[in-house]
């Protein structure tokens, strides 16, 4: 069942219209199109939300997809928690959760520690990480993702907080190459804006014309608002409600619960051409 962002009419949270496009959000009720049976969610930001008139609207123009890896591309299969009560300790970690309930960011917190200790939290982090990727699988849909973005002629790149050896591994098993493909070693990683702006020069595209999915509301849709594009959450299990997005102050343009829900986003929604 679909769940789509309305307008408040009055202070009654319960009256609300339903959005279309980010160009032009405002659409006639007796016109609503067929893309509001998928199952993806959109989630338009606030200043989106305005009465709804009879105008159609265009589709925006899409000419690049940047996909986060763990968790978006790849099943997730590393155990946070665990590492992070292995870097932090018991204590610590209980302390910083209860801080911060939208999720610790070990990476940042770590770099205010002396090199000695950064090196060792490093060392843990990455036997973590290397037992995932004894484990990698590709996420379902991901690979059917990527042709039709290829058939369309639109490119991919990937961001992730994880190292470059995971990147170059993912490239080697499952032969799909992402260009850019920008690891932890570039600075300042996500959630800054920085790696999704490189790209976006790169390619010489503008961010508005470049999607940013991922399954981190706090990394990956935040990285994708800072830098001005477009964002898709895959939320596989629901974990994030509104109040989620109301804590972060952040709301994805899209939610969606698988990668195959993403083909159909982009077919419903976006001027796909080159």
């Amino acid at each position: 069942m679909i769940h789509i962002n309305r307008p408040p009419k009055s202070r009654n949270p319960q009256s609300l219209n339903p959005i279309n496009s980010l160009q032009n959000p405002s659409f006639s009720q007796s016109r609503m199109p067929s893309f509001l049976s998928k199952s993806f969610l959109r989630l338009p930001p606030k200043s989106l939300l305005f009465p709804m008139s009879t105008v159609a609207a265009a589709k925006s123009r899409l000419r690049g997809v940047v996909f986060d890896m763990d968790g978006t591309l790849t099943v997730p299969v590393i155990d946070f928690a665990a590492m992070y009560k292995a870097v932090l300790g018991d204590v610590e970690y209980k302390r910083i959760k209860a801080e911060n309930p939208s999720g610790i960011d070990i990476l940042h917190h770590i770099e205010s520690w002396s090199p000695e200790k950064q090196q060792e939290a490093y060392k843990i982090i990455a036997d973590f990480e290397k037992q995932g990727l004894d484990r990698l699988q590709i996420m379902p849909g991901a690979a059917e993702l990527c042709g039709f973005l290829d058939a369309k002629k639109i490119r991919r790149g990937l961001i992730t907080r994880n190292v470059k050896d995971a990147v170059d591994l993912f490239h080697q098993r499952f032969g799909m190459m992402f260009s850019p493909a920008l690891s932890r070693e570039f600075r300042p990683y996500k959630p800054s804006p920085a790696p999704l702006l490189h790209i976006c020069s790169t390619w010489d595209v503008q961010p508005n014309e470049v999607m940013m999915v991922g399954d981190s509301l706090k990394d990956d849709v935040a990285c994708g608002k800072n830098a001005g594009a477009l964002t898709c959450l895959l939320d596989e299990k629901g974990r994030y409600g509104s109040q989620d997005f109301a804590n972060l102050d952040l709301t994805p343009d899209f939610k969606v619960s698988s990668l195959i829900e993403v083909h159909s986003l982009l077919k419903s929604n976006f001027d796909l051409t080159p």
